[in-house]
């Protein structure tokens, strides 16, 4: 795919580069590798099968060496990672690299402990093309320290985090995406938001790691242009958060139709919808 600089951020062509990394991936099916937790695995696989990847739960150090060089990407999500894990989540991010394909990083409350934040500090070592997590994480991340959070959830909001995940992309090189009311995506210069979704999102386990394994299908499609593929799955996500309130009763119904949302978005509704904008 192909993209014109000087027209990044300017409103309406935002809403075809979006529909185009969908297509993309609707188009090629992706493989996608998931070394994540055990609460995140089901709506993660379903929210990639969805918008038509194809995912694979995969996390045994012994089959890395077969499996991980025929999988497109490789999405890391550390949130019940364990000192039996690390070593599988090393040896496929090395590998990824080595082979030069994308693979995508999730630092679930890396600042809770000090072997989840000295975990991560070694995964990002290993050149994540992207890192996503929320204001608190991507703040501990940058500053390689714990620091005081609720559990997985963010003290942090995604605009209290932005000089923190500009720092991060420019000593990590990878690009900064930032989940929140509006989503944060910087390359340690540019910066974009995404201002889709709805509140209730939150209330479902697992919807951030799931957007992680989105990106990481788009960023799949196009590692090249890894800005563009990040925010634009962000407001993908979003609009069909957007789209499935629209059935929803609640948190339960939500998760239903926001996987039925994403497998039926079409080009109207992308175009119509997506929300993303130069933020500097």
């Amino acid at each position: 795919m192909e993209y014109n600089s000087k027209e990044i951020g300017g409103g309406g062509v935002w809403g075809p580069k979006a529909w185009a990394f969908l297509s993309a991936v609707r188009r090629q099916s992706p493989l996608v590798q998931c070394i994540t937790n055990f609460v995140s695995m089901d709506l993660m696989a379903n929210t990639l099968l969805s918008a038509g990847a194809s995912p694979a739960m995969l996390h045994s150090i012994e089959e890395i060496p077969d499996f991980t060089p025929h999988a497109h990407a490789l999405c890391i999500n550390v949130g019940t990672i364990s000192p039996s894990w690390l070593p599988a989540m090393k040896a496929a991010a090395e590998l990824s690299s080595k082979l030069g394909k994308p693979w995508v990083l999730d630092p679930v409350a890396c600042g809770a402990s000090s072997f989840r934040l000295n975990a991560c500090l070694e995964l990002v070592a290993l050149k994540p093309i992207v890192i996503r997590g929320n204001g608190s994480e991507i703040v501990a991340l940058a500053k390689a320290s714990v620091e005081p959070a609720k559990g997985v959830d963010s003290i942090h909001g995604s605009m209290d985090a932005v000089e923190a995940a500009k720092s991060l992309a420019q000593e990590s090189g990878a690009i900064v995406a930032v989940s929140g009311a509006v989503d944060i995506v910087t390359d340690g210069k540019r910066v974009l938001g995404a201002s889709n979704g709805v509140a209730m999102m939150q209330s479902i386990t697992a919807t951030g790691c799931s957007v992680t394994a989105l990106i990481t299908a788009f960023v799949a499609v196009d590692k090249i242009h890894a800005l563009e593929a990040s925010v634009a799955a962000l407001s993908i996500f979003g609009v069909a958060g957007e789209m499935g309130m629209r059935l929803a009763k609640g948190p339960a119904s939500l998760r239903m139709h926001l996987i039925d949302s994403l497998y039926g978005l079409d080009e109207a509704a992308v175009l119509s919808h997506v929300n993303i904008t130069t933020l500097s």
